[in-house]
């Protein structure tokens, strides 16, 4: 993934990995609450807050977590990703694949857009190419540069072929990665410009967008176009709210019915709102340290080795985020493994890639060892979002002070720390802080690590790995192809894990949320909601 969309990924998810912020005082994390079964009972409205605003609906314009999150509402792809992150089903009714790089997608029979129009395919096959044409949608392109050509077959049949295999392609057709179908006719009306007040949005989900505002909130309505069906909740609001005390005023004020991304240090406060319960579920993002090879010191890696000793990763997770956050020994997250391994297995097998362990003996050996063995100063950004990124650099700064570096932790806008993560920016240390929408497991490696890397660092074997590794449709063979990429780059220290995230979401104790997980804000979560017996 070029930086540039990645800081459009980050731009809104940043705000998602509050969820992990820790406690800094005596708070315990919080336990899920029982809920009663389902009354059948329709549901009149839903006001859900998130912990940070969108400037527009399209994701191919904005391509942040939370921009995903509303998309789901109302749009939908060929395929969707069901609670376990497996393929499903969407738009397309079935498909056949005659070949490792051809795909033919059937349509749904009846499916219809919000307006009450039929879909084609010739609306898919525009929306598609409009998918990845990186100057129309810069936020989705990236997804199909392995697309060579998108083609109708008759009325209801999409034909997709690839330039090269690619395991990852049934889930990019989903709502999650680049498959989101529009009309032709509403994109043509509006010359392109939607996802703004004016224009919205046209999908084909359960709900049609009504109203933008934003730094305010968006507005939806039930339709009954929709081939799944038609949900319980009739009208949802989702309102923008970046301060943490403000979401709390309006929870205990029964202004909101779900707040995502609740912090963990005011979980016990959302627990005593009345009527409120806790739901928690890893998010898959990832937190680590990478280093940037074309800025001395750090080309040497007897100084990334010191720094890799340094920081105490299971202190962080366990003592400052308070175990809402586990401590990570990979760049791939034990749920992106969660189709082939179940949580122990995934454990198990991402354990084992050699790390090197909070030492700092070891840190301080390797530094007399390398270039710099009298220490040296740099600095390290942090984003301002991110309370819980800067507490715990300030804490690695101190354990690199005993070794002789300097690390000065620098907080800077959000928009500042995004710039920086190039590798032109010529920053030595820095955080990586991402999110996945789709749970594949070689998604945040090969960005970490493939051609044009935040890192500058260039290994043809872990590109050859790499590349092996996108093209096998086997994922247990895949997982083991980047196990091997984490083996190498752990031996050359190029990432250090430090965390894989989780989140709490706080929900009106009448409200039901089912199958809760990872990948259940990526689909249409609202139509997942119903309401509870109390």
């Amino acid at each position: 993934m070029p930086p540039s969309q990645l800081r459009r990924r980050l731009r809104s998810g940043v705000a998602l990995v509050l969820a992990a912020a820790f406690a800094l005082v005596g708070c315990a994390p919080p336990t899920a609450t029982e809920v009663g079964p389902d009354t059948g009972e329709e549901i009149p409205t839903v006001t859900a807050a998130l912990p940070g605003s969108v400037s527009s609906l399209y994701v191919g314009h904005e391509a942040g977590i939370l921009n995903y999150h509303l998309a789901a509402i109302s749009q939908e792809g060929l395929t969707m990703l069901d609670t376990n992150g497996d393929v499903q089903p969407a738009l397309a009714e079935s498909w056949e694949q005659p070949d490792d790089t051809t795909y033919v997608f059937a349509l749904r029979d009846g499916a219809k857009f919000q307006d009450g129009s039929d879909v084609t395919v010739e609306d898919v096959v525009f929306s598609l190419e409009t998918a990845r044409d990186p100057e129309l949608s810069p936020g989705l392109s990236y997804y199909l540069t392995g697309v060579d050509r998108i083609s109708a077959i008759g009325d209801d049949r999409i034909e997709i072929t690839l330039n090269a295999p690619d395991a990852a392609f049934l889930k990019n057709m989903s709502s999650g990665g680049a498959g989101l179908i529009t009309s032709k006719r509403f994109w043509q009306e509006h010359d392109g410009k939607i996802g703004n007040s004016r224009s919205l949005v046209l999908g084909t989900g359960p709900y049609r967008v009504t109203e933008f505002v934003p730094d305010s909130h968006v507005s939806y309505e039930r339709v009954d176009t929709w081939w799944g069906g038609v949900p319980k909740v009739k009208h949802l609001t989702v309102k923008f709210i970046p301060d943490e005390s403000t979401r709390l005023l309006a929870a205990r004020s029964g202004e909101i019915d779900i707040a995502f991304s609740v912090p963990v240090q005011q979980s016990r406060s959302w627990q005593q709102v009345p009527d409120m319960r806790i739901e928690n579920a890893p998010d898959l993002s990832y937190v680590g340290l990478y280093f940037n090879t074309t800025v001395k010191p750090f080309d040497d890696p007897k100084v990334r080795e010191a720094f890799a000793h340094s920081f105490d990763r299971r202190a962080v997770a366990e003592n400052l985020l308070r175990n809402q956050g586990e401590a990570a020994g990979t760049i791939m997250t034990p749920e992106s493994l969660a189709t082939v391994y179940d949580a122990d297995e995934a454990r198990e097998k991402l354990a084992e890639v050699p790390q090197r362990e909070f030492d700092l003996d070891k840190a301080k050996a390797a530094l007399s060892a390398s270039s710099q063995p009298n220490g040296f100063e740099t600095e390290m950004l942090v984003p301002a979002t991110g309370p819980h990124l800067k507490q715990a650099a300030l804490a690695y700064a101190e354990n690199l002070a005993t070794i002789g570096v300097r690390l000065n932790v620098r907080e800077v806008p959000i928009e500042e720390w995004l710039a920086a993560a190039d590798v032109s920016a010529g920053y030595g240390v820095s955080y990586m802080w991402y999110f996945s929408t789709l749970g594949q497991p070689e998604e945040i490696s090969s960005f970490m690590l493939g051609t044009g890397n935040v890192s500058g660092y260039e290994n043809p074997e872990i590109q050859g790995l790499l590349a092996q590794a996108l093209a096998e449709t086997d994922t247990e063979k895949r997982i083991e192809l980047l196990l091997k990429v984490e083996k190498l780059q752990a031996a050359d220290i190029i990432d250090v894990p430090l965390w894989w995230g989780q989140s709490i979401t706080a929900v009106k104790m009448d409200l039901g949320i089912r199958d809760l997980s990872p990948y259940r804000f990526v689909s249409c979560w609202p139509a997942a909601l119903y309401r509870a017996a109390t």
